[in-house]
Formats: C-alpha cells, sequence, structure tokens
C-alpha cells in the first residue's frame, strides 16, 4: 500500500461553502455590469456563478470571455464534437459544474443520455463509432501526456482539417484551465443542474471520494 493510497480520505471533506463566493448582484459595480451584459441568463434570471465569481478578476474576464465564447459558439467543430470533448475532460478533471452546465448543451447537440453515460467509461467503452471513440481518446491523451500520439493525431486527420485538429488541441486545453479555476475556488453548480451527476472514475468503488465541487 501506498502513502498516498495509506492517506487518501474515505469520505469527502465537509461542504464549507465556495472559497470565492459569486458576486451578488448588489455589489456589480457600472463596469461588472458592462462585462457581465453579453451573457444569457438562467432560466430563474440570475448570471450563472462561473461567470459572477469570474468577473472578481475583471481585468482577465475581459479577455477570457470573447476567447471562451468563439469556442463554445463560433468554433470551426460540430457540436457533437465540442460536447464529446468537453464532457469527457470534465471527467478527467472531475469537474462537476463543467460536467453539469455541458450536460444540456450535449443533449441539445444530438448526445443521447446513454452516451452520455458512457462517457464516464471512456474510449474503449462498447457502442462508441470510431469517429468518437477517436474523440474520447483525444481528450484523454491530452489530460494524461499534454500532446496526442501519432497514431491518434494520423487517425483524427480522417475527419478534422488541419484547423480543426488545433481547435481539439485548444478546445480540450481550454476547458482544463477552466476546472481548474472552477475545482479550486468551489464554485456551486446552480439549482437545475446539480441533478447531472458526474460519472465516478472507472473502477471507484462507493468509499471514494467524488473530489472537488468545482466545475463550466
Amino acid at each position: 500500500m501506498t502513502d498516498e493510497h495509506h492517506h487518501r480520505p474515505r469520505h469527502p471533506a465537509p461542504d464549507t461553502g465556495p472559497r470565492l463566493a459569486p458576486l451578488p448582484e448588489g455589489d456589480w459595480d457600472s463596469s461588472t455590469r458592462e462585462l457581465l451584459a453579453p451573457i444569457p441568463r438562467d432560466a430563474d434570471g440570475r448570471v450563472a456563478n462561473v461567470f459572477t465569481t469570474l468577473v472578481r478578476h475583471p481585468g482577465l474576464f475581459r479577455h477570457f470571455l470573447p476567447f471562451g465564447s468563439h469556442l463554445l459558439r463560433d468554433g470551426l467543430l460540430p457540436d457533437r464534437t465540442r460536447e464529446l470533448l468537453i464532457l469527457r475532460t470534465a471527467c478527467n478533471t472531475r469537474a462537476r459544474y463543467e460536467w453539469g452546465r455541458h450536460v444540456p448543451l450535449a443533449r441539445a447537440a444530438g448526445i443521447t443520455d446513454e452516451e452520455i453515460r458512457r462517457i464516464g467509461a471512456g474510449p474503449d467503452a462498447q457502442g462508441w463509432t470510431p469517429a468518437d471513440a477517436r474523440l474520447l481518446r483525444a481528450a484523454d491523451e491530452l489530460h494524461r501526456d499534454a500532446r496526442l500520439s501519432a497514431a491518434t493525431w494520423s487517425a483524427l486527420t480522417a475527419d478534422h482539417d488541419e484547423a480543426e485538429l488545433i481547435e481539439i488541441t485548444v478546445l480540450v486545453g481550454q476547458y482544463h484551465m477552466v476546472a481548474f479555476f472552477l475545482n479550486s475556488s468551489g464554485t456551486r453548480l446552480e439549482p437545475g443542474y446539480e441533478a447531472e451527476s458526474l460519472p465516478a472514475p472507472p473502477g471507484a468503488g462507493t468509499g471514494t471520494p467524488e473530489g472537488a465541487h468545482g466545475d463550466v
């Protein structure tokens, strides 16, 4: 038994709330309102916690939003491709917020509930098309090795041109960055999104901690 295993907690730490709370709307100044104005509000009229937390760094937020929005709304990758990569990245980084917010987007992109559940099992699970398996494997390699293997790069060229290959790597990197922020700040999912449970890592037992609450 390794020291890491020996000292691993049997249960998650008590939930003490986010380390960085979303900035309440009553505390928004005119600059904050300007930064958050382009973001569509949720059904309850509120701006998602990821944005009202990140806006605490307004200089970074001003540059982050156009880049993230471009990848999410105006990128070259088909919606299904994008959401498969994001959800697998959310699994790999244990980003509950990222998972919870993107499951509805995945459904809207035509990914079925059965496929969403299967994302947690990874690229070798039965049922994936070769093209889908290649995408999940790409997300795993970028997470594990910070690069695509020669075999995966070559395989992806069957479905994607040069610009799309670039976007695959940048998209996965973007959602790693967002997961780092959300997991570290402890950003909480909004009501209505909490029902989307992040799949447990393959082989995890019932006593394995879920991980950080943070998650887009």
